[in-house]
């Protein structure tokens, strides 16, 4: 079955591509997924690499329960509000047959005295677990992070980008100091966007959320917001100053330096299987999938072309000295907070006889395999193999013996060659807009960077009139006094604007 053409419906070559690269299927659960093996494996490399990161910074894995008590949620106002219409409740706890003989039913008897939330975010049940284990500032910081399933209640739902469970990661720490809370946040956000450029190779805005659109119960949310390849936004990690609204909430308290007892500061973060999305959207072209080496779960795939067994064998014996030293070889990745990350380079052989070599390397150009060799009898004979890469198309005729060397130059050139094509395509189509007129054209065809006035009722004009949302405030843009590009008012800095997933 053949891709929908992205110049056609972008949204339908999406979902063609995601369950035809054997990643993910929708479940008998309406607005649940099935994340295949092949799917989950990327999902393995993002979590491992990360975890990395995470405990590079300080930061221990931790489990909280999936149930949270409904009175949690009601502790802290604005938190419960944000999250109140996405919520899945409990509310009983045993079945039984139907006296009716019509099947199962839910025990009426069995209600239960407290309902239970099912997990939409831990930052309740894990503060109350912190008030337990902080009493003194020798216990801060506390740098926990938990990789867990989340529920969230979605009417329109779309495999990856937005689904009513869906995996993550969820960051939670407390701190003597609001200063030190901030700096927690930001870095934090630093991880990822260092994750998402040297690892997703994508390009992405590293800037903090207006205040009409931060995490519910924060004073600060940092974001990393990529461009995909139909010019929209896609939120890909929020890092949260949360300051003392939850250790209030839950009774948080430490005693200070000063022997006074003190409120800790917070703050969250979390990235979650959204971000498989992300590189669907980002790289890949009409044939399939690019994935970035980094990510993806096979880096070479030799498809041998034979007509017998004896040829299989040959085949492999003549490969044998350079498949052992790509068993030792590794690619680097470069990254600020991993230094040199190294990645195993995973081989696979296809000698599967009832499938033609075409029919294969449509497969493998479809799941984004970075490489790819053909090899017959003919070249077993002519010491050559030809090599193909994923991201340009361009094959390359070499020697049996620089295989080794090749594949591992190779691997790392196209890390790099597939962030800076994502980087061009992102700032070729961020434009800046004064007047509204030029902001709508604009704001169809990509990122605008424009001015206003700070107040929720023009961002709201501007969403209803345009679907566009203020994405990020700046942290790298200069400060640059204007006016609003509807209302005149003065603004003190242009946002970004875009639609978004």
């Amino acid at each position: 079955m053949a891709l929908t053409p992205r110049a056609e419906d972008y949204s339908a070559r999406y979902n063609d591509l995601v369950q035809q690269a054997d990643l993910a299927e929708n479940s008998a659960v309406k607005g649940c997924m099935v994340i295949k093996p092949y799917g989950y494996a990327i999902w393995e490399n993002i979590r491992d690499i990360l975890d990395k990161a995470f405990k590079k910074t300080g930061h221990q894995n931790a489990y909280f329960p999936l149930f949270i008590p409904k009175s949690f949620l009601s502790k802290e106002a604005s938190h419960v509000e944000g999250f109140a219409k996405e919520c899945r409740v409990v509310t009983h706890y045993r079945l039984m047959n139907d006296p009716e003989g019509k099947g199962i039913i839910v025990d009426p008897t069995s209600k239960l005295e407290e309902e239970l939330i099912v997990r939409p975010t831990s930052e309740t049940i894990i503060r109350d677990s912190y008030r337990n284990w902080i009493h003194s500032y020798r216990d801060l910081p506390l740098l926990i992070n938990q990789w867990a399933n989340v529920t969230r209640a979605e009417m329109r739902t779309r495999l990856f980008l937005r689904t009513s469970e869906f995996l993550w990661q969820e960051g939670h720490t407390a701190h003597a100091t609001a200063e030190e809370a901030d700096i927690e946040a930001r870095k934090m956000a630093d991880v990822y966007y260092d994750f998402a450029k040297n690892f997703m190779a994508m390009h992405s805005y590293l800037w903090e959320k207006p205040t009409h659109e931060r995490f519910a119960g924060a004073i600060h949310t940092y974001t990393f917001e990529p461009m995909m390849q139909d010019f929209k936004a896609l939120q890909a990690g929020t890092s949260h100053d949360l300051g003392q609204n939850f250790a209030k909430a839950f009774d948080v308290q430490f005693t200070n330096k000063n022997n006074e007892q003190e409120y800790v500061y917070a703050t969250s973060r979390g990235i979650s299987t959204r971000l498989i999305g992300g590189l669907i959207m980002a790289h890949g072209d009409d044939k399939g999938l690019v994935l970035p080496p980094a990510l993806a779960p096979i880096h070479l795939v030799i498809v041998p072309i034979f007509k017998s067994e004896e040829d299989i064998a040959g085949i492999k014996k003549y490969l044998s000295p350079e498949l052992e030293k790509l068993e030792k070889s590794v690619f680097t990745v470069q990254s600020e907070f991993l230094d040199t990350w190294k990645s195993d380079i995973k081989v696979t052989i296809d000698e599967d006889d009832q499938k033609s070599p075409g029919w294969k390397y449509n497969e493998y150009e479809l799941k984004g395999v970075p490489l790819r060799i053909a090899i017959g009898k003919r070249d077993v004979e002519n010491g050559k193999v030809e090599l193909y890469r994923r991201d340009t198309g361009e094959k390359l005729l070499i020697t049996i013996d620089e295989l080794s060397n090749t594949v591992t130059k190779l691997l790392e050139e196209m890390q790099l060659s597939i962030y800076a094509k994502h980087a061009a395509f992102t700032k070729e189509n961020t434009y800046t807009a004064d007047s509204y007129e030029d902001f709508r054209e604009k704001v169809e065809k990509g990122f605008v960077l424009a001015h206003r006035d700070g107040t929720r009722e023009t961002a709201e004009q501007i969403q209803e009139e345009t679907k566009a949302t203020i994405r990020c405030l700046p942290f790298d843009y200069p400060i640059e006094e204007g006016v609003d590009m509807i209302t005149g008012n003065k603004s003190e800095r242009r946002v970004i604007f875009a639609k978004s997933y």
